[in-house]
């Protein structure tokens, strides 16, 4: 099994890119992977940084997660990965997509496809890939709808067999998986748990129609999930929920390997040091139980010749299935959200700290009611999910945060230090005038959209007219939790000078836990619903 990190290659922040990169193989994770949007002004170009990365460690593999095959033609991404894969002494697996933001791929140039199209030039593009580096295989002359390679010459080979790993989700892109490729790598927000069982499914059925054994696709997953001392549905708990999870996915699913998504170095730290060793043992343990049968070779992981892959597929993913069953419940029984609608608000558990309010929370309006037989497909509920995702990274910067004030109180950190470091947090450079979702979005939770060039609020706004108020009400909180969080950086500064520093630091900082916590739930209740309902833009 391999563990590795998924990276945002922000432009804003290109040092803090390398940081995360190198944290990444200081606490022995296997790889590193960043997405590839060449139509996103506000990233890093994706190779750029690759090469970067590889240049700077010595043992980590580097992957595109995935490579926007159409804004990098096939022969030349082939050369691109192969003199990398020499470079890097073959530390380079190419994941590979067939684009899917059309709109935004032909802004730049690239080719203006629909979803057919595009798988079909993927499965051009990968057979010309392919040719490229075979050097013995003679004169490349592929003639396709979409590529004309006529007597291009092979070459360079790459230093190792490189995978070709394909993010595939629908019926026609798993079975070009099944068929041509040497992987699969889903992402958790877009093929839930509960799904996997039947994707697994398409692409064996497509490896055994061509003749392929299943087994030889390995099986990669990017997942998203918070550290949490309850456990509160799919990676949403403590590490040892994390690694039992996950674990049922390798022993289930024949998963081989799962990609963080996110920028925490907390989270990846604790991904590498509690979590991956404790997958490693459980399937260790149950492989240990099992009769000794023959069985089909499994995958090699990657850099290593050590085997990866487990038993075959089950129906079900056990625990896993049970966590989405059991918040798909709690939402039908009113959990803050809608009937058919599997993601749960966060709860306002009414809790406060402070004998001061920001602002009247009798007085907040409330949305339209949602309809009862509405059905929510999982891309749709994707959206509210990764609203709850950023609002949870927010409430743990905010748990630190109350951590460090702890520490500035107890005379163990300086208060110019806690003052700096709270001032790096996304909690504190996040614009709140225009929104937690739309400003810290990308930034927290790793995605395949360009949402920040856009607002989800006038969207919403527009969408629906019946959520004026809400948004309205939004809006004013923002602007009342950035005076909130202006009033720790001046309790920082009285905790030196004033007589009564540290009452006014503790006081600020309960306010704006009750503060902050309140909103994020309230947003929740009222942005979930809507999100699924109408998207994001």
């Amino acid at each position: 099994m391999v563990f590795g990190s998924f990276l945002t290659p922000s432009a804003e922040q290109p040092e803090r890119v390398l940081d995360l990169a190198r944290l990444t193989e200081q606490v022995g994770l296997d790889l590193v992977s960043v997405q590839d949007h060449p139509y996103q002004a506000r990233f890093l170009d994706t190779w750029t940084l690759l090469s970067v990365i590889a240049a700077m460690t010595s043992g980590i593999t580097v992957t595109p997660n995935v490579a926007n095959l159409p804004l990098r033609p096939p022969v030349l991404l082939a050369r691109s990965v192969a003199t990398l894969d020499l470079l890097s002494r073959g530390r380079v697996e190419l994941g590979l997509g067939a684009g899917g933001f059309f709109e935004a791929i032909a802004a730049v140039g690239g080719p203006r496809l629909d979803p057919r199209r595009a798988v079909d030039a993927l499965e051009e593009g990968i057979r010309i890939i392919r040719a490229i580096w075979d050097v013995n295989g003679g004169t490349v002359r592929i003639d396709g709808g979409h590529y004309r390679v006529w007597g291009a010459h092979p070459g360079p080979a790459p230093a190792h067999d490189v995978g070709i790993w394909v993010g595939a989700y629908k019926k026609r892109m798993l079975g070009l998986t099944g068929r041509l490729a040497d992987g699969w790598l889903p992402s958790s927000p877009y093929a839930s748990p509960d799904r996997l069982p039947a994707m697994n499914r398409t692409i064996d059925a497509a490896a055994e129609e061509a003749g392929r054994d299943p087994a030889e696709i390995r099986r990669l997953y990017n997942i998203v999930g918070r550290f949490a001392q309850r456990g509160t549905g799919f990676l949403q708990g403590p590490a040892d929920m994390w690694a039992e999870q996950l674990a049922e996915l390798v022993i289930d699913q024949r998963f081989g390997g799962f990609i963080v998504m996110g920028d925490d170095p907390e989270v990846l730290r604790r991904f590498a040091g509690e979590v991956a060793p404790a997958v490693r043992e459980l399937v260790a343990a149950e492989d240990s139980t099992r009769d000794p049968e023959p069985t089909s070779a499994s995958p090699a992981a990657v850099g290593s010749p050590a085997a990866a892959g487990s038993p075959a597929c089950a129906d079900a993913v056990g625990g896993v299935a049970a966590d989405t069953a059991a918040r798909s419940a709690a939402t039908a029984t009113g959990a803050g959200g809608a009937p058919g609608l599997a993601v749960v608000p966060t709860p306002d558990d009414g809790l406060r700290l402070s004998d001061r309010q920001a602002w009247d929370e009798t007085t907040r309006p409330t949305g339209p009611a949602a309809d009862p037989d509405r059905a929510y497909t999982a891309h749709e509920q994707a959206s509210g999910r990764h609203l709850v995702d950023v609002h949870d990274g927010l409430r743990a910067e905010l748990e630190r945060m109350r951590d460090l004030i702890e520490q500035v109180t107890a005379g163990r950190t300086d208060p110019g230090a806690a003052r700096d470091h709270i001032n790096q947090m996304t909690i504190r450079q996040n614009n709140w005038t225009v929104g937690t979702y739309c400003e810290s979005y990308c930034r927290i939770v790793t995605t395949h959209h360009t949402i920040e060039d856009r607002s989800v609020f006038p969207h919403l706004r527009h969408a629906d007219p019946r959520l004026a108020p809400v948004i309205d009400r939004l809006g004013q909180e923002h602007v009342a939790i950035h005076g909130v969080i202006e009033q720790i950086d001046r309790a920082l500064v009285a905790f030196v000078s004033g007589p009564d520093g540290d009452k006014q630091l503790r006081e600020a900082t309960d306010l704006l836990t009750d503060t902050l916590l309140s909103h994020l739930a309230y947003e929740e209740r009222e942005l979930v619903e809507p999100l699924a309902r109408l998207g994001f833009y």
